[in-house]
């Protein structure tokens, strides 16, 4: 296990820009700009705005990073904190498939924080991402379905994904990687019992995992040493939250396998265990022309994993706690036609049909679907209507997966969606931002995307929106 460790630190310190093909660099630019999305559609959104105070209470009142939400500067940490919780809010951000990880909202407001203070290249945020996905994804495959059962795997992991990213920016040697993932791992939390309470937890889980993944890497440059086996030791990380782990998942293909394509992009504003359940059900409603009211019984087949985060939520009394809901979700898109931003906030709650709606829904657990996961989310679903017919659907790939992927200009739409949600840039601006993602391997230097600089004199300089 050591050695596939080693062989990992190796890859991270050795990787070059020129080493990442070019779809690969594409699909960075277009994760960011589906990041940047999420953390903006987070504006004023609960619990964002505490999040917001505790940065404003103890960071700087400026510096040299972005607190996207705030349109305002502060120490890379802080952005980091309030960046990464915003992103994760609304329930739209990535997420890979086998290794159960969102690398996206815990590695980019790490190295997009570190860049914008460091005046790093666009090249280089992006090189520093590609290896923060891939570190974060092997390390999530290598801990395994049993972490997940108890952890929320971005929390923990995530710690780690952005710990790399950060490292790659600074430069940092193989010696250097294995002393960061000693200090991020030691750090690393996140449990999955919030979801009982409808508490906000899970918005803290990436706040802490961008913000202590980019604290372990800025203390490695400068000196703190980390433990060398945070992995594998006796009292590391498999040891202590999981009974599943793989070492060689640690070392797949490094170089030739690149992780970071295989993340898919999510569709619904919901959890992503409900995606391929929400697309079989559509697929049914749009073939055999059903109505809600047509509908006696929805019965889905899932994976155990599906049973295990969905499963606690039984009547949801908040909009997030709604998004952990299969039969909400469910009912949004037979009621509304759509599981997304406004229809949870207008309809989760609210109508009595999408309740009603979410009492005929059931999980069930398939032997199919279960193996199959996580390296595949099969949706299948069978609807039982009141006369009486019975209909079932199978999807193998979910709206947004690398097999039926989102194209840039959806990802335009789903990005102009999120930015409007939450009203946080008009039109003008959005574009702008669009422009920006799609161009980011071009630039200098990462500038502030939305707040003001200040010029020497004082002087303030317009945001690259303005």
């Amino acid at each position: 296990m050591t050695s596939t460790t080693n062989e990992l630190a190796t890859f991270l310190a050795e990787l070059r820009y020129d080493d990442i093909p070019t779809e690969v660099v594409d699909r960075c630019e277009e994760l960011f700009l589906d990041w940047l999305g999420s953390a903006l559609a987070g504006k004023g959104y609960p619990p964002i705005p505490l999040f917001e105070r505790f940065a404003q209470r103890m960071g700087p009142a400026s510096g040299r990073s972005e607190l996207l939400t705030l349109s305002a500067t502060t120490s890379p940490y802080f952005a980091a904190f309030v960046n990464a919780a915003a992103s994760h809010v609304v329930e739209q951000d990535d997420l890979h498939n086998s290794s159960v990880l969102h690398p996206g909202t815990v590695v980019f407001p790490a190295v997009l924080a570190a860049a914008q203070s460091e005046g790093k290249s666009g090249r280089e945020l992006i090189l520093a991402a590609v290896a923060g996905y891939e570190a974060g994804i092997r390390i999530g495959e290598f801990l395994g379905r049993s972490h997940y059962t108890v952890f929320h795997t971005t929390g923990t992991v995530g710690t780690l994904a952005a710990a790399v990213g950060v490292g790659k920016l600074l430069n940092f040697s193989a010696e250097d990687f294995l002393h960061t993932l000693g200090s991020a791992g030691t750090q690393a939390a996140g449990l999955w019992e919030f979801l009982r309470d409808g508490a906000d937890s899970k918005q803290l889980h990436t706040a802490k995992a961008a913000a202590d993944g980019l604290l372990a890497a800025y203390m490695t440059a400068d000196g703190l040493t980390g433990a060398q086996r945070i992995l594998d030791g006796k009292q590391g990380l498999a040891a202590g939250m999981s009974s599943d782990a793989n070492p060689a998942c640690l070392s797949d293909r490094l170089g030739r396998r690149w992780a970071l394509a295989e993340t898919s992009f999510k569709f619904h504003a919901s959890c992503r265990h409900t995606h391929p359940a929400a697309d079989a059900l559509l697929v049914i409603l749009q073939r055999e022309n059903l109505s809600h009211t047509d509908i006696a019984a929805v019965d889905t087949h899932v994976h155990q994993a599906a049973i295990d985060v969905l499963g606690p939520v039984e009547t949801p009394t908040t909009v997030h706690q709604a998004k952990f809901s299969m039969g909400t979700v469910l009912g949004l898109l037979a009621v509304h036609g759509s599981a997304g931003l406004a229809a949870f906030q207008s309809a989760a709650l609210q109508d009595r049909e999408v309740a009603a709606f979410r009492q005929r829904v059931r999980m069930h657990l398939d032997d199919e679907v279960d193996s199959a996961y996580p390296h595949k989310w099969i949706g299948k679903v069978v609807v039982t209507t009141h006369q009486g017919g019975c209909f079932e659907a199978t999807v193998h790939d979910p709206k947004g997966d690398p097999g039926n992927p989102l194209t840039r200009p959806e990802l335009e739409q789903k990005f102009k969606r999120l930015v409007s949600f939450s009203d946080a840039v008009n039109e003008r601006a959005c574009q702008r931002l669009i422009d920006v993602a799609w161009g980011v391997r071009e630039a200098a230097t990462i500038p502030l995307l939305l707040t003001p600089r200040r010029a020497h004199g004082g002087a303030s300089v317009a945001s690259i929106t303005e």
